[in-house]
């Protein structure tokens, strides 16, 4: 991604928290099942938490309804993988994608509160106490609302900022997910090791070192990455792999390692993005890849002008349909593209590349969102474009309310204060909170 990214950072990111409600209630309670409550980050004027549902039952949950007060004074700031209703303090969460839950099993939505104080209360499950000692209701209500977290498409968590690890003073990764809630991070670049062979920034083998020692800890966290392959410089794979299967092949080698579920082919520069040839050869090789590997996730991240996709954008839209590569989320990088008002053209970028989508697959409106991405740049970009906090969750919030496939930013490592004005590998550029873009990403 960014313009300059490449000369710094490496892991952290962490994304704030938000729990999610759920939809369809739950006809009643149930001994054995339980939601237990945990503060997973607090800054004094609000906190992330969540809820897990652990069935100890006897038969398979259907749906799940979690109800709970909170103290006066909070309210929900965002919510994810559920659904959520609030009448005064009393909240009620539903489920919505995580309604399945077989014996033994859990699912957990999250959540960000506005205001201070004490931790909820009065904890429902299905009806019954969050203890498990549930006494089932006489009466089965059924009741739909409106989701306000999308299933996640499969394979990937859908806000995952950059983590690079050759960097920018990178923070401990899962120090950043336990502070943030972030689970996710797309984690940079896989380049040509020499040749057609794939090693981390073009020098750091696949195995043994810290990139996989990272990895090892995210997942151990609960976590997971997506591998980005590319970015603005470097000797990259595209360029340096002969043909498309020999692309694919280098691309398979670091699936097999990690047994992974997604990966990111962030295509920029003349070397790549405007080199048709090039441009062709990743496409075929990514097809090549969803068909040797159905259940992957793949992404193509690259820049775009302030009201979508450039001539070279386009042409990657049209090549993917015409070639049949059948990828899963378009991402563009709204930043370094001239922009007075990072908000609107961020908005008016990712209209632009929906209605591309949309024209060329034949998409509805809502579908093509669905394989719409962002990965914007927090605090000052390479050209001193400006994103400050209230920005990127007026972005957030906009991207979630449509439905987008993705949300990612660059990144974790400049997710810091403390260096005004400057544009740097290791801290944004603007007066911020630590971490504070992760939080905010953290609740999409």
């Amino acid at each position: 991604m960014k313009r300059f990214r490449w000369q710094f950072l490496t892991v952290g990111l962490a994304i704030a928290a938000v729990v999610g409600g759920v939809l369809a209630a739950p006809a009643s309670g149930a001994t054995g099942v339980t939601a237990a409550f945990t503060k997973t980050s607090d800054w004094g004027t609000g906190y992330e938490a969540k809820y897990t549902i652990s069935n100890g039952g006897g038969s398979a949950l259907t749906s799940w309804t979690v109800e709970f007060t909170l103290p006066s004074g909070q309210a929900i700031a965002s919510l994810w993988d559920g659904s959520y209703t609030a009448s005064g303090q009393n909240i009620t969460v539903k489920s919505t994608w995580n309604g399945n839950v077989p014996v033994g099993g859990t699912a957990s939505f999250g959540f960000t509160v506005r205001g201070s104080g004490g931790s909820p209360t009065d904890c429902k499950i299905n009806g019954g106490s969050c203890d498990g000692s549930g006494q089932p209701p006489t009466t089965t209500t059924t009741t739909t609302t409106t989701t306000t977290s999308n299933p996640p498409l499969p394979g990937t968590g859908r806000g995952a900022p950059y983590l690079y690890l050759g960097w920018g003073d990178p923070q401990n990764a899962t120090q950043v997910m336990s502070s943030t809630g972030v689970k996710w991070f797309t984690l940079a670049f896989v380049l040509s090791g020499g040749g057609c062979s794939p090693a981390w920034d073009g020098t750091r083998p696949l195995t043994g070192g810290v990139d996989q020692q990272t990895i090892n800890a995210i997942r151990g966290a609960g976590g997971d990455v997506v591998p980005s392959f590319g970015g603005w410089s470097g000797n990259k794979l595209g360029p340096n792999c002969s043909t498309p299967e020999a692309l694919a092949g280098a691309y398979q080698q670091v699936i097999n390692t990690y047994g992974l579920k997604a990966i990111d082919i962030d295509i920029e520069n003349s070397d790549e993005f405007e080199n048709t040839t090039v441009q062709d050869r990743i496409i075929t090789a990514l097809k090549i890849v969803k068909q040797n590997n159905p259940g992957l996730q793949t992404i193509v991240t690259f820049g775009t002008g302030t009201t979508g996709p450039n001539y070279y954008g386009a042409r990657l839209i049209d090549q993917s349909k015409a070639l049949g590569a059948n990828i899963d989320i378009f991402t563009i990088m709204p930043f370094d593209f001239g922009s007075s008002n990072i908000q609107t053209d961020t908005i008016g970028a990712a209209t632009g590349l929906k209605n591309k989508l949309k024209s060329t697959f034949g998409w509805s409106d809502a579908e093509a969102f669905k394989h719409v991405g962002i990965s914007g740049m927090n605090g000052l970009s390479d050209q001193r474009e400006t994103t400050t906090t209230a920005t990127w969750t007026a972005i957030r919030d906009w991207a979630k309310s449509n439905g987008l496939g993705r949300l990612a930013f660059w990144s974790v490592n400049r997710d810091r204060g403390g260096c005004d004005g400057q544009v740097a590998s290791n801290c944004s550029g603007i007066a911020q909170a630590d971490l504070a873009f992760t939080r905010i990403t953290a609740g999409f």
